[in-house]
């Protein structure tokens, strides 16, 4: 199937079974923003170097960092909080953001490209960062 025929695909929604937003749907919306070009991605291999010109951003709970960690010199700034918090953020900076494993950061992205941010999303997000640290 195509990206965009996954994106309507119907998946029957029962809750012991499959979710209201399945994880095929949501792959497919994060594919085809990258596709279309309403988000820019970065893989993990390009955070090894980064510039003086980016900000990671990480978007996950609070309790998520404490548990699993996060990248030295990140901001965090839980998705939720975003839109109140975005005022926070340098404009002249580009936004490299963090997530468990993209979704969220696909979120933040449209936010922040939304609102006139330089935004990337981490593909994979710290996940797949730490397993290949490992």
């Amino acid at each position: 199937m195509t990206i965009d025929q996954l994106q309507h695909l119907e998946l029957t929604y029962a809750p012991p079974f499959g979710s209201a937003k399945d994880v095929i749907n949501q792959a497919a919306f994060v594919a085809n923003n990258i596709e279309n070009g309403d988000i820019k991605a970065i893989h993990f291999e390009e955070l090894d170097a980064l510039k003086a010109d980016q900000l990671v951003l990480d978007v996950r709970t609070p309790g998520e960092i404490q548990k699993f960690g996060t990248l030295p010199n990140s901001v965090n700034i839980p998705v939720d909080d975003l839109r109140n918090r975005m005022e926070e953020l340098p404009k002249d900076k580009e936004i490299l953001v963090l997530c468990a494993v993209g979704l969220r950061g696909n979120v933040a992205c449209r936010q922040l490209t939304n609102r006139g941010y330089n935004a990337r999303n981490i593909v994979g997000g710290y996940r797949t960062y730490m397993f290949s640290k490992a």
